[in-house]
């Protein structure tokens, strides 16, 4: 195309266009009308990434080996048996040992929540489709994934499914801005929203602006009606800072996230929610502090047959 004036313009007003339809996409949410046109490229080009990241990943169909977690009932015992085929599949060298130490984590969440996951790698990663921070996976709805479905790793909560293609999946992270999920701090309860801060710790409004709370306490999801778009328990992060008590009825804490969103690699889509909720099951053991070092007294007793010698000369 020459640079003529009338090319100009034309630039110009399609780019205009695109900075409309942007901002009638971020403010419409879910019931955004670009939606449709956003899952048609899903199915037009989910494939393409897919077949990418498959060719260029030697154990991509590896981790298909945990998308069926089996019956409710033996589900841990398929998981366990599931890990130990992919460890066997994954080889042994140094990002294969990283993938396979991913997997152990992931399916022990998913065991101890009692979660029936399908298991995806991340294969893309770009804020092309609407959000700040997405990723698209390899899984669409082939595999039985859904919207509104809960993404997780060995971690904890990597965030929710939003667009969903034939062959690929997109999920948003849960440092999106525009990402709030409720949470509950572990044995106390309580309750409160976190929502996404970027590459920043997640901000907790407590509804209980008295709640005693601190560095270092714990919070998971706490779950949505019917599960989704969250099941309960998943991990979250940890307290970091809690600002100042004001005598508001909410009070703002600062949560640092269990999840790397920079590194994600291997996840999973939570297809089957627990029966239960479970509650502070999820959350791996709190590391214990150093043993203190026990002190010994001695204390001498004088005997009543000393004798006191005088000092030499």
């Amino acid at each position: 195309m020459r640079d003529t004036r009338e090319s100009r313009l034309l630039l110009v007003l399609l780019i205009a266009i695109a900075f409309a339809l942007i901002t009638v996409d971020i403010r419409a949410g879910e019931e955004s009308p670009v939606d449709g046109a956003r899952q048609a490229a899903a199915a037009a080009f989910g494939p393409v990434e897919k077949g990418m990241a498959t060719a260029v990943d030697p154990v991509a169909h590896a981790i298909g080996a945990v998308r069926d977690s089996g019956e409710r009932h033996n589900r841990i015992t398929a998981l366990e048996g599931e890990n130990a085929a992919l460890k066997a599949k994954l080889g042994s060298d140094d990002r294969n040992k990283s993938r396979i130490h991913e997997l152990d984590e992931m399916l022990k969440r998913a065991g101890s929540g009692q979660y029936g996951i399908k298991g995806a790698e991340v294969i893309a990663i770009g804020a092309a489709q609407g959000f700040s921070w997405t990723v698209t996976i390899d899984a669409g709805s082939k595999d039985g994934i859904e919207r509104d479905m809960t993404v997780l790793n060995g971690d904890g909560l990597v965030g929710r499914v939003t667009t969903v293609g034939p062959d690929t999946a997109t999920v948003v992270l849960a440092n999106d801005p525009d990402f709030t999920v409720g949470t509950r701090l572990e044995k106390t309860g309580e309750l409160g929203f976190a929502t996404g801060q970027g590459d920043r710790a997640l901000s907790v409004q407590m509804l209980n602006g008295k709640a005693k709370i601190g560095p270092g306490d714990r919070l998971v999801t706490f779950g949505s009606r019917g599960n989704k778009p969250f099941v309960p328990g998943v991990p979250i992060g940890e307290v970091v800072k809690v600002d100042p008590s004001r005598g508001d009825l909410t009070r703002t804490v600062w949560v640092r996230p269990y999840v790397g969103f920079s590194r994600l690699d291997i996840v999973g889509v939570v297809v089957m929610p627990p029966r239960a909720d479970p509650r502070d099951a999820v959350l791996p053991p709190k590391p214990e502090g150093p043993k203190p070092t026990p002190t010994v007294t001695v204390t001498v007793t004088p005997s009543p047959n000393a004798s006191i010698k005088p000092p030499a000369e």
